[in-house]
């Protein structure tokens, strides 16, 4: 195996369209960057589509190139792990509307030569499946497993209910059907923090080279609470002060927590658009499985021949069991074939990401199962 195939190869398609948005628009071409890893069988049927959540991108499980830093689910995908290259042709594209290469609010627009901006039309989370069925199209694949945690699992869920005879198995991890009204306040306070920011401009600052970091940076530190749980920043962080005795009586990061959100902030900044933040969480708002299907969340699933695995986190409290049951029972009363999990753990949302070997079992033996 060459070392492209074992750690992953960078790519980037311009595919003709038009891709028909759920906004009545259509777009075309469509830039799609994404990575490969391992072969496609002679039967074509080894592909797993990897789908990465909000702040993801395709390195699923090589280097990033602006953080240097490994790719975000190396725990889950690479040589001897649940999506092993050495079984698996691995898929993971950067999904519409983001900023590390597929079409979005960064890239060009063809009709003026500038960037979108916010001319970008709005997007949805099954347009983002669109786009990526369009793609594994390009590379010849008709027949997929897809896997993913968080808004990744929601395109988990969209995949099958939109193109239910390419997918044989859906793995969706802490993942939900539907943003709530919850969900939706969070994300809308990021929005206005970026939009707030006077370096914002409307939009328009990619010619200015001065972003609006500092909204960016506390849309990212409102994000990343709801992805931690109580117990893990207890136990992490306390009330402990952060690299001093006793409270400056100010307002410097006096806690560690403080510190932490802050670097959280910061470093997000130098890998992610402002604008591309606005129009993905904006897309996960919009994401209503039921609402596409009569109303209904079973009508999604009606003789899917995809079989599924949920799996949720007991302190998952963005995206909690309750919201994996909700779907469990659609499924069971669409009559697919669906096994479910709750997993411990004290890292709430972000668990999927970190240390759960648990999970790690659970979805190698679905993989594997006949």
């Amino acid at each position: 195996m060459s070392d492209d195939q074992r750690f992953g190869l960078s790519r980037h398609a311009t595919l003709p369209g038009p891709l028909a948005l759920d906004g009545g628009v259509t777009l075309s071409p469509v830039e799609i960057a994404y990575e490969t890893y391992g072969t496609l069988a002679a039967d074509g049927g080894n592909a797993v589509l990897v789908c990465h959540a909000l702040t993801g991108d395709q390195h699923v499980a090589s280097t990033h190139p602006r953080t240097g830093k490994p790719g975000w689910w190396t725990r889950m995908v690479g040589a001897g792990r649940p999506i092993d290259p050495a079984r698996h042709f691995i898929v993971c594209a950067n999904v519409l509307g983001s900023c590390l290469g597929s079409s979005g609010p960064a890239t060009v627009n063809p009709a003026t030569g500038a960037p979108w901006s916010m001319a970008f039309p709005v997007i949805t989370i099954r347009d983002m499946v669109r786009a990526q069925a369009m793609l594994l199209d390009h590379l010849g694949v008709d027949r997929i497993v897809v896997v993913g945690g968080s808004m990744g699992g929601m395109q988990a869920l969209s995949w099958p209910a939109t193109f239910p005879a390419r997918v044989t198995k859906a793995v969706v991890i802490a993942a939900t059907a539907r943003h709530t009204a919850q969900n939706i306040a969070f994300h809308e306070v990021g929005r206005q923090a970026i939009m707030a920011d006077p370096k914002w401009r409307g939009g328009d600052y990619y010619s200015s080279g001065d972003p609006p970091a500092a909204g960016l940076a506390v849309a990212r530190m409102a994000a990343h609470i709801t992805y931690l749980s109580e117990a893990g920043l207890t136990d992490k962080f306390g009330r402990r002060l952060q690299a001093r005795e006793a409270k400056s009586f100010g307002f410097d990061a006096d806690f560690q927590v403080e510190s932490y959100l802050r670097h959280q902030g910061l470093s997000f900044t130098d890998r992610f658009d402002a604008n591309s933040y606005l129009y993905i969480t904006r897309a996960m708002d919009y994401f209503d499985l039921a609402e596409e299907h009569g109303g209904l969340l079973a009508n999604a699933f009606r003789g899917t021949p995809t079989r599924f695995a949920l799996v949720s986190f007991d302190t998952d409290w963005l995206y909690p069991t309750a919201e994996s049951r909700i779907i469990v029972h659609a499924l069971n009363a669409a009559g697919a074939a669906v096994s479910f999990v709750e997993l411990s753990s004290p890292y709430g949302h972000d668990a999927f990401l970190l240390d759960a070997p648990h999970l790690d079992r659970v979805v190698d033996g679905f993989l594997r199962a006949a």
